[in-house]
């Protein structure tokens, strides 16, 4: 099979089931950030992480190409694609995270800048890809049907990039930058 189908040629692009849309169109622009923001754990990934960071990372990875696969879907694609839900388990697993990252972290009394090193930017790169990702989601709902765990798993995963960039920072000596207005 070759990379290259030449079917997108004239601006259009296949979805999970066979119709074509604009390559514009709001459901390439939800999964297509939802990729995106893939693509920037992955470059977190690259980053020297613990084990069980890494092995989060991986699995909302995984999801995430689930959702996209979910999004890329017309109605005649949701047969192969609704064994891919996203669970309130999935999102128990990301709030779970959350509450034991912040057990090590001093209590936020402020807004934090990003950055600080190239590994706590990465996760607010990430966060922000992630909150543009939820925006496009929206958006694409007013239209579509979308189901109501995807939404809420993208929200709390914008959650886990922050409190993730405070864990990554404390865990490698980084202080963080109040927001001074």
């Amino acid at each position: 099979m070759k990379i290259y189908t030449k079917t997108g040629d004239d601006g259009t692009t296949g979805l999970v089931g066979g119709s074509r849309v604009k390559k514009y169109d709001f459901r390439i622009e939800a999964y297509g950030t939802v990729d995106e923001l893939n693509a920037s754990l992955g470059v977190l990934r690259g980053f020297e992480l613990n084990e069980n960071v890494s092995v989060l990372l991986i699995q909302i990875q995984n999801k995430l190409f689930n959702i996209g696969s979910i999004l890329a879907s017309d109605e005649n694609g949701k047969t192969f694609t609704s064994k891919l839900a996203i669970s309130k388990k999935d999102i128990e697993v990301l709030e779970n995270s959350i509450d034991e990252f912040e057990k090590e972290l001093p209590e936020l009394t402020s807004f934090v800048l990003p950055g600080g090193d190239f590994i706590v930017a990465q996760c607010h790169v990430a966060r922000t890809v992630c909150r543009r990702a939820e925006r496009r989601i929206v958006e694409f709902s007013e239209q579509f049907s979308v189901q109501s765990g995807i939404i809420k798993y993208i929200n709390r995963l914008s959650d886990l990039l922050f409190v993730l960039s405070r864990k990554l920072g404390a865990d490698r000596g980084v202080e963080e930058s109040p927001w001074t207005h």
